[in-house]
């Protein structure tokens, strides 16, 4: 499996295990699933209703906490220095561990300062409840304002996939060595219609979604499928076993974005 390394020195499987939108006894079903197929990073967020559902089904895989990555997100409306304090040990609670690996604000919300939310998510990093600081759905702007508070954020969470390959804010990152997790990386499924994606399934034998998931990481990012099927689950984790010639990654890099699938009208991505 990929490690990437944060510029903090600590290291997050680059291919990681998704949960938007999976609730109840599927969730914690799915999670085992991933768990036992190989991924050692799950992801999930306050803002998905799953934390406690999570932390049953990695607690049901028995797989010790060392072992695996675990991030997740405080969502806007809880983002005041005593929120932060306070959601952190409802997170831990709820996902039955000691610490979480990355706590990221899942949007930025400009009525709370930054300076003032990422302090208290800092203090939670120095307590030892927290290990790695970073952000999502966060413009370019947005990552110069962080900047500007002078903590320091390892991971930028986006949209990510060949419809919406987000080269602009790729190059940012790349420059100020911000990893960036690709969230929907498979364009809720849109991106596996793409002529180019089903034409190199062909050459190389595997699914579009493996295609897709095999050139996030190739080009350095960090990607978290979701899916509650167990066949498709192996699947995405098998997107790691083979190598694209480098001109067919640079093929995918080159595809013209089209239009953002997911922008709620909170998101402030015309910052």
């Amino acid at each position: 499996m990929k490690h990437l390394t944060l510029k903090n020195g600590k290291t997050i499987p680059a291919l990681g295990f998704g949960t938007w939108q999976i609730k109840d006894e599927l969730c914690t079903e799915a999670v085992a699933t991933a768990l036992s197929v190989g991924y050692r990073h799950i992801d999930t967020a306050d803002g998905y209703h799953n934390h406690t559902e999570v932390g049953r089904g990695i607690k049901q895989n028995g797989i010790a906490r060392e072992d695996f990555f675990l991030t997740t997100k405080i969502f806007p409306g809880d983002l005041t220095a005593d929120a932060v304090r306070q959601k952190i040990d409802t997170y831990l609670e709820e996902l039955d561990t000691d610490y979480i690996d990355l706590l990221l604000i899942h949007f930025p919300d400009h009525s709370v300062p930054l300076a003032e939310t990422l302090g208290a998510m800092n203090e939670a990093k120095a307590a030892g409840k927290v290990r790695s600081l970073g952000v999502s759905n966060f413009t370019e702007h947005h990552l110069q304002d962080v900047m500007e508070t002078g903590i320091e954020i390892v991971v930028n969470q986006v949209e990510l996939h060949p419809g919406f390959p987000q080269q602009a804010l790729r190059a940012f990152c790349k420059k100020h060595d911000i990893a960036i997790t690709a969230y929907s990386p498979l364009g809720r499924g849109e991106a596996l219609e793409m002529d180019l994606i089903k034409e190199l399934a062909v050459k190389y034998e595997k699914k579009p979604g493996q295609i897709i998931l095999n050139w996030l990481l190739a080009v350095g990012l960090i990607a978290i499928p979701k899916s509650t099927h167990p066949e498709r689950i192996k699947e995405n984790f098998a997107s790691q076993d083979f190598v694209m010639d480098q001109a067919d990654i640079d093929a995918i890099d080159a595809l013209e974005g089209g239009e953002r699938l997911i922008n709620p009208d909170f998101a402030h991505f015309d910052y």
